[in-house]
This record gives structure tokens, sequence and C-alpha cells, in this order.
């Protein structure tokens, strides 16, 4: 199983940042390269992965614009879910809650589509290791 919030995150600095041509740039254009870059480089993901995931957000786009923003707004524009609860005057509870059914929209639709990802090795390592640390409690 992949650790979704890691893809998604991986998918969500390859769409903002400036190598991709998808609608969420939110500088005019023929400004982008006039602008100092200001925060740290994370990792993104190749193109391939990114359109494949860009496939699965339009298609979550289709059956619920909601849950689509809910996505893009935490993984590309970073904004926070606390954030996003005060604004849609919800609890933060609920929000994660709709946000784990996004995000397992979207681990369905990968799945469907059979395609592994170049993304997956460093992704499942991750993973392992994150389990490995962990301390269990009974």
């Amino acid at each position: 199983m992949r650790d979704m919030q890691k893809v998604l995150d991986l998918w969500g600095t390859w769409a903002a940042s400036d190598s991709n041509s998808v609608d969420y740039s939110t500088i005019a254009a023929g400004f982008k390269g006039l602008l100092p870059q200001t925060s740290k480089t994370r990792l993104q993901c190749s193109d391939d992965d990114g359109l494949i995931i860009e496939g699965c957000m339009s298609r979550l786009r289709k059956r619920s614009l909601y849950d689509y923003e809910l996505l893009v707004a935490y993984y590309i524009f970073r904004v926070s879910k606390r954030g996003m609860a005060k604004r849609r005057k919800k609890s933060e509870k609920q929000i994660r809650i709709e946000m784990q059914l996004a995000e397992g929209f979207i681990e369905g639709c990968l799945s469907m589509l059979n395609i592994p990802l170049e993304m997956d090795p460093i992704v499942y390592a991750e993973n392992r290791q994150k389990n490995a640390t962990a301390v269990r409690i009974f």
C-alpha cells in the first residue's frame, strides 16, 4: 500500500512548481522568472507521475469538487487543515475525515490504473522506515 500523503505531497510540489503547465499558477504570464524563490526546495515527483496523479485528480473533480478543492488547498497551496476548518466553519476532525476520503479516492484510482509510479521506491522506502521506528504500545 502506498503512503498516499507522501505521494500527494510530492505531486503537490510538482503542481506548484514552474515546470508544469497545469492551471495552478499564482503568477501572471510573463512574470515567472522575475520573483526570487522564497521557499526551501522540496522533493517533487516526475512529470510522468504528476500527469498520472493529475488524471486521478480530474476524476475526483468530476465526482466531488469539494474534495478536489480540499486536496488542492492542502497539497498545492499548503493551507493548513485548521485554516480550512476555520474558513469552512467545520471542525478540524471533519476536515481530516473528508481529506482521508479524498486521498482514498486517489489511491483507488491509482490502484485501478495499475500503473507503477516512478516515486514508488521512494514512498515505500520511507513508509518502511517510518513503520520500523514506530513504537508500539500495548
